[in-house]
């Protein structure tokens, strides 16, 4: 591609009449530009600072001109923001799929495919959790958006509804704060299997899921988390 006919600075004027602004050009072409560069900026913007990448920085690894990034997002933070968004929402679809199953196996699809997702989409996985431009509340609304929506398939696979206790959803979204650590550890030193790792968090979910109705007995925690409950020891010390 001929990139020097394309503008090296954003426009600055409205479109001219006649012309769509890129939005609202829905070519297949100009899609699957775009998502050409959202797929680059995932892995640049993974591993290197927001600050540290300047725009022809970004140019010459896309080998595009500057102009053309402009053009579909008329800012570098623009540009960030759409690979954010971008992320979060293959994320969550992978994690919040499975509507036709049983609310318990939902959870498990939940978990294994949120552990999928970060496997195999490590530099987008890290995007989310961890980029930022320095505290940026769009960047951070965006990344909410992942744990709310865990926090909801959680609790329609454990209660059966989305309408939970202030209780209820703060004990939840601990569990899923942990999980994005714990996640990130996991694929920087994938010393677990996906399989392993999965029935080490759901383990965990379960011990979440005890707490909760200890705090707020109108959570009972389902009868798949009670089963790996210990047996509560006597008052004078000995076992049941």
């Amino acid at each position: 591609m001929d990139t020097s006919q394309q503008s090296a600075e954003p426009p600055t004027t409205a479109p001219r009449a006649g012309h769509a602004p890129p939005r609202a050009r829905g070519t297949e072409r100009s899609l699957a530009r775009r998502g050409e560069l959202i797929a680059i900026g995932r892995s640049l913007f993974a591993d290197t600072p927001y600050d540290a990448l300047s725009m022809d920085d970004i140019a010459r690894e896309a080998r595009v001109a500057k102009g053309l990034i402009y053009y579909y997002f008329r800012s570098k933070r623009g540009y960030y923001l759409a690979i954010v968004q971008d992320s979060v929402a293959d994320l969550v679809a992978f994690a919040a799929g499975g509507l036709d199953l049983a609310p318990v196996d939902r959870v498990h699809r939940t978990v294994d495919g949120y552990l999928r997702y970060a496997e195999h989409n490590q530099a987008a996985y890290r995007t989310i959790v961890c980029g930022g431009v320095g505290f940026d509340a769009e960047v951070h609304a965006v990344r909410d958006q992942v744990r709310e929506a865990i926090v909801t398939t959680l609790a329609e696979g454990a209660y059966g509804r989305a309408d939970i206790s202030p209780p209820a959803r703060m004990g939840l979204l601990a569990w899923v704060c942990g999980v994005e650590g714990a996640t990130l550890d996991w694929i920087g030193r994938p010393e677990l299997s996906r399989e392993t790792m999965c029935a080490l968090l759901v383990k965990t979910l379960g011990g979440t899921l005890r707490a909760i109705e200890e705090v707020d007995p109108a959570h009972p925690a389902p009868e798949p988390a009670r089963r790996d409950a210990p047996e509560p020891a006597r008052r004078d010390g000995r076992a049941p």
